[in-house]
């Protein structure tokens, strides 16, 4: 029950650090010179939004990696989740500065669909009854 609550929390970690991430790299580029008048030049630099993919990278994979494998089994959330990091990678790289703005905040609400996904196969999993449960193993 301790893991159940564990990869619970995990995906609501990571659903608001995708929110976050995506919000962030919407509205940045939208409000950049404003930035430096409220103090918050810093939300600009690059250390912050790799920060931000590192986190939810990290929360992902511990979340969706133990749900995987204690709870349903069913590849539909690392799919959904490898599916928004390379919308996000896709968005670095390319090298167009109009496709940047557009597939980086989708990888993050991509990246947050793959939590919250998760979340409800964890749950739809954790209230089947024990009968049920051992039929699916």
């Amino acid at each position: 029950m301790k893991l159940q609550k564990l990869t619970g929390r995990l995906d609501n970690a990571g659903m608001v650090a995708s929110v976050l991430c995506a919000v962030h790299c919407s509205v940045v580029p939208l409000i950049l010179t404003l930035l430096p008048l409220w103090g918050l030049e810093f939300l600009a630099e690059e250390w912050v939004e790799i920060t931000m993919i590192g986190a939810a990278l990290v929360i992902g994979i511990l979340s969706l990696g133990v749900s995987f494998k204690k709870h349903h089994s069913r590849i539909t959330p690392i799919a959904t989740l490898l599916s928004g990091f390379l919308l996000i990678a896709m968005g670095h790289f390319s090298g167009h500065k109009v496709l940047e703005p557009v597939l980086i905040p989708a990888g993050g609400f991509t990246i947050a669909l793959a939590h919250y996904i998760n979340w409800r196969f964890t749950r739809c999993r954790m209230h089947q009854p024990l009968v049920h449960q051992n039929l699916l193993k």
